[in-house]
């Protein structure tokens, strides 16, 4: 380890590129366990998705062997002119040649002919062995040899090869029909999604499968033409050349010329190289062991993360990949050597390739690999550049500025994966679906396809879509600027079409753009451009923004260029973002606001997510300064205040409802506040004293801060305590601009002797069992509220959407009615864990997408058998990891059935794993969870933009036996009971015509008949609610609750069903109507009506 780490700072300053030492570094970050795990996870997936060739290989074998022999028997005929032998073929075959567009005029000079091939081979991924499984696009790749002689020496200009190549396609394609045309269909794709290559793929029909019995598991196989090695001049298809022009002359000196086509020339040039490469594959498979499965584990990790050899797929498949890997083999590192050491594991061979792709910096530099290269001038381009010197092809020539930007982020996400915990790495590589765009993306919107293609379709023939989509991503990667970290476009992939077709459009004539921002910048509503003393930079500075741009001066007298988007501020950074995208657009592509569709619009029809929602929240926290310090000054307490802690969830920026307050409308929910006193023996050591102890402190600090403020009024409130030993009273303070704490006194004597009753084995099991539940209730609210608090407001200052994730996660689960089953904190803690390991993405910057990731992260945790560890402070070890796993099996051997703990959450400060979760969820509950979460994971993945977000917050009634539907007008008059309401006798008038505000409400009063009817009816009822103000309580009957003979010990009201019971006597069943007219008495006028699901 050391020595390795001395060799990286030996070559750290080389500018020559990564090296293999630098590039294999992250092999070593993980420990030997975890990189250990790692490796036998790795093993055991390679087993499981590769593909099976000795069930397919023979008979594909076969088929290739027929092909080979049909094709090299087909006749030849001498040239004729392109519009006569077109018309005659498409005419007599009922077929239509693929010709690329533009297509040839019907009087272009051109003339086509057909002879035998040269060689037929078969290339690529079947040949390496390295497919998988899962691939939809599973295909034998088999390369036909056109002959030389049907060509001429200046067929790479103007499209004419590719007239040539499409009609040699056309021919064979006629040549396999005529002999296998009753078993076998026949279509025409493009080659990766190039328009100017397109393929014959052909299926072999299967009749079995009309029945249904078994599918066609037999790979297709696609017809690929392909060029003489080395034919054209290479000199003449460098990057910088042009073989477009657009006049009738083909000279070079005419104006077209100048305008280079380097994705023209580079697939011409690739067409001849196909051969070359698989022997460059081949011999590093043999020079390797590994190189085979690291090459999986490519394919499988670029599968994941969307990335494909389609132009639309991002143009980096699982060639690119292998290609890259045998070249970083042979070269690529200081001086010319090997990136790469054939003794590497597969494991480290992906994660070094991974390490290159992020150090290579291919977004901005031109990278080469071999000897030989030539100057970077000659290959400089809008495109990525990875030269091959030794084949002189761009390996990325198909990749596009976002797709290679996306591509350096996702391994950039995967090595931070990697190098975070050595214990949950592998699902984050290769098992999460990591293309999900509201699961990756700060914001999307969809951009309509213009039909007019005029000013942007470019001679170098990458399809008009192509072209519009980089123009767009120049324009809104220069708009946005610092805002946006990444800016992305997904292009709609083009489809097979049939052989008598003219040709394929693309269904979608949109174009999908995600975002992803950066948090500190992406909200201000200013930017300054150059100042205005450059005048070359400002003149291009107005250019490009228009009537926008104007100019700024700053106190010192500087002026600049700036853009003034404050108009936007009040919606935040995306409503800022969109105000600059639909500015920009409509300026420089003509774009009307019609033709752009912003996504999750919906949200404040959910609920509000506002920026003033930060004002509010800071409000809040300021009232709570001013309270801690009133408190602090009084100076006739009798102990010294050490501690003034809050608890509750306004003051840590997560409750549901933001914390507005003023004279006139003052918190009808006090901010609840822990209040902590000097170490002192004078505190009595009974539990019982110590609570009324507690209650004289409060008396006094109310009376105190009373004669000190005019503008406070206190009230003692009683809490709803069935002992003496546990908390009796709050103290809840009002002030006059209508802020409200609860203020509960912290006894640091209570811990100990509570804990000290629960160790003593001389009384009784039943006090032991109470003593427990009384000190745990002691930590919850006394130690881990406090650190839970301060640690989520650390979090939510330091990840600005963290808060309204929470806010949003909160309201899914209110909507589903979860929430009186789940702690606050549990929820916070789920999102906070998934935006402190929000692998395989990056921490996620907006309230959707972090909501999004919660619900990934809880429908793939299996808590019966996996902790939740939230380790916020980044302090535990490896071994504590352990610890925790540990001590949640010994929990399921204590309790296999789950009765007591379900969800095991650990944290920093909180390892027992169970201080989060001790009074629920219930098995049924969390199942219910997972269940709802996956189905909302589910809608995502398949429907993705189309998904309506309001769809995840509605909630299933029909799943339960039982509704109760709560009047809003009582609760709305119990929650608003003011001053007057309460002066109804005559006796409390005087009291009250001053027009006393009311008092703050113990609790909600839906929230109060929900304890009265869990602690009444929990055995045969499950109960279920969301916020306060849900209307609804939903009941499902308990099913454990059989038929049974009669007992002492019934567990709630039964009835006689009528039937008996094998000889032991008759049975009884729930009686379900009795209970429910029983509910109904407790609710009263509360209960607005009772639904019972039939049956």
């Amino acid at each position: 380890m050391e020595e390795n780490t001395a060799k990286r700072r030996k070559l750290d300053h080389a500018d020559s590129g990564p090296t293999f030492e630098a590039a294999s570094s992250s092999a070593s970050s993980m420990g030997a366990s975890g990189a250990s795990a790692f490796i036998l996870e790795t093993e055991e997936l390679l087993k499981e998705v590769k593909y099976d060739y000795n069930k397919t290989s023979a008979s594909v074998e076969d088929t290739l062997r027929q092909f080979k022999d049909i094709i090299e028997a087909t006749d030849s005929h001498e040239p004729l002119p392109i519009g006569e032998v077109t018309a005659k073929f498409e005419k007599s075959n009922r077929i239509t040649i693929p010709y690329p567009d533009p297509k040839p005029a019907k009087d272009s000079p051109y003339k086509l002919s057909f002879e035998p091939p040269a060689q037929i081979n078969v290339v690529g991924s079947w040949i390496l062995k390295t497919n998988v499984k899962s691939q939809q696009d599973l295909a034998v790749d088999m390369i036909v040899d056109m002959p030389a002689p049907i060509f001429q020496e200046k067929d790479y200009l103007n499209m004419r090869y590719f007239y040539k190549r499409a009609y040699y396609l056309a021919y064979i394609t006629s040549a396999l029909r005529q002999a296998l045309g009753n078993t076998t269909e026949f279509v025409f794709d493009h080659l990766h999604g190039n328009q100017l290559l397109p393929i014959l793929v052909t299926r072999q029909k299967d009749v079995s499968d009309k029945n249904g019995s078994r599918s066609n598991s037999k790979p297709a196989i696609r017809v690929i033409p392909c060029i003489p090695e080395n034919y054209f001049p290479v000199a003449r298809l460098t990057a910088v050349s042009n073989a477009i022009r657009q006049g009738k002359s083909e000279e070079k000196n005419t104006e077209d010329s100048k305008v280079p086509t380097p994705f023209y020339n580079t697939t011409l040039k690739a067409e001849s190289q196909y051969s070359s490469y698989l022997k460059l594959l081949y011999k590093a498979a043999n020079s390797c062991a590994a190189f085979r499965d690291a090459c999986v584990l490519g394919r499988i990790w670029l599968q994941q993360r969307g990335f494909g050899g389609k132009i639309s797929d991002g143009g980096f498949g699982h060639f690119e990949w292998a290609v890259l890997m045998a070249l970083l083999l042979q070269g690529g590192g200081r001086k010319g050597e090997a990136v790469l050491s054939p003794s590497l594991h597969s494991t480290q061979l992906f994660k070094a390739t991974l390490q290159y792709i992020v150090t290579a910096n291919l977004q901005k530099k031109v990278v080469m690999i071999g000897k030989d290269a030539p100057s970077q001038e000659t290959l400089r381009q809008s495109m990525p550049v990875l030269h091959d010197s030794a084949h002189g092809i761009n390996v990325l020539y198909k990749m596009t500025p976002w797709s290679v930007a996306l591509l350096t982020e996702q391994a950039k996400w995967s090595l931070s994966a990697i190098n975070d915990s050595p214990l949950d790495q592998f699902d984050p590589l290769f098992i999460i679906k990591a293309d999900q765009p509201l699961q990756m993306f700060d914001m999307l919107l969809s951009v309509h396809i213009p039909s007019s293609k005029e000013g942007i379709e470019s001679v170098d023939r990458r399809g008009f879509i192509s072209d519009f989509s980089a123009k767009l991503y120049h324009t809104l990667k220069r708009a946005l600027g610092e805002r946006a970290q990444l800016v992305h476009i997904d292009m709609p992939d083009g489809a097979a079409w049939p052989i008598s077709s003219s040709g394929t459009k693309s269904e979608s004539k949109t174009l999908l753009v995600g975002v992803v921002v950066d948090p500190l910048k992406s909200s201000q509503g200013r930017d300054y451009g150059p100042p205005y003393e450059q005048k070359k930079e400002s003149a291009r500075f107005r250019e490009f923004w228009g009537e926008k741009a104007d100019l700024w001066q700053f106190p010192d007298g500087n002026i600049v260029e700036s853009l003034d988007w404050t108009e936007f501020s009040y919606l935040g950074f995306s409503g800022i973002c969109e105000g600059i995208i639909r500015y920009i657009l409509k300026f420089r592509l003509k774009l009307r606001d019609s033709d752009l569709e912003f996504y999750w619009k919906e949200i404040p029809k959910i609920m509000s997510l506002a920026p003033s929602d930060k004002l509010a929240f800071d409000g809040a926290r300021q009232a709570f300064e001013v309270f801690e310090r009133d408190v602090r000054d009084l100076e006739d307490l009798p102990l010294h205040v050490k501690q003034i802690a809050p608890i509750g969830p306004d003051l840590r920026r997560t409750s549901l409802n933001v914390p507005e307050f003023n004279f006139r409308k003052p918190l009808l929910q006090p901010m609840e506040v822990v209040v902590s006193f000097e170490v002192s023996g004078k505190w009595p050591e009974n539990l019982a004293a110590i609570q009324r102890a507690k209650i004289a402190f409060l008396l006094k600090i109310g009376s105190s801060l009373e004669e000190a403020k005019e503008e406070i009024k206190t009230h003692i409130g009683l809490e709803s305590a069935t002992r003496d030993d546990e908390n009796l009273a709050f103290l809840d303070v009002v002030y006059e601009n209508g802020a409200s704490f609860r203020l509960r006194v912290h006894s640091d004597l209570e811990e100990s002797l509570l804990d000290r009753q629960t160790k003593d084995k001389t009384v009784e099991r039943h006090i032991r069992t109470e003593a427990a539940d009384l000190l745990a209730s002691y930590k919850r609210m006394y130690t881990n509220l406090p650190l839970h608090n301060q640690t989520i407001s650390t979090f939510c200052t330091r990840y600005p959407a963290l808060s309204p994730s929470i806010r949003l996660a909160k309201h899914w689960f209110n909507s589903h009615k979860l929430s009186c089953h789940f702690g606050e904190e549990l929820i916070e803690l789920f999102v906070l864990q998934a935006f402190l390991k929000p692998y395989p993405w990056q921490t996620p910057y907006s309230a959707m997408t972090g909501f999004m990731r919660t619900l990934l992260l809880l429908s793939r945790w299996d808590w019966r058998d996996e902790p939740l560890v939230v380790d916020s402070a980044d302090s535990l070890s490896t071994s504590q990891r352990l610890e925790i796993g540990t001590r949640l099996q010994a929990w399921r051997k204590i309790d296999p059935n789950m009765n007591r703990t379900v969800l095991f959450v650990a944290t920093s400060h909180d390892v027992s794993g169970i201080a989060y979760t001790l009074h629920g969820p219930t098995k049924v509950v969390a199942t219910r969870m997972t269940s709802l979460a996956r189905s909302a994971c589910k809608a995502v993945k398949e429907k993705r933009v189309d998904l309506n977000i309001r769809s995840l917050f509605q909630p299933a009634l029909r799943d339960y036996d039982v509704l109760l539907h709560l009047s809003p007008k009582i609760l709305k008059s119990i929650t608003r009971d003011d001053a007057t309401r309460r002066s109804q006798f005559a006796n409390l008038s005087e009291q009250n015509a001053g027009g006393k505000a009311a008092l703050p409400l113990v609790e909600p009063p839906a929230r109060t008949l929900l304890k009265r009817l869990n602690a009444t009816y929990s055995s045969p009822l499950l109960f279920f609610h969301g916020a306060p103000d849900d209307n609804v309580i939903a009941g499902l009957w308990n099913p454990l609750i059989h038929k049974r003979t009669f007992t002492v010990h019934m567990p709630c009201s039964l009835r006689s069903s009528g039937e008996k019971g094998g000889g032991e006597g008759e049975l009884f069943e729930v009686n379900r109507n009795a209970i429910l007219a029983e509910i109904a008495r407790i609710g009263g006028d509360v209960i607005e009506r009772i639904e019972v699901k039939d049956g």
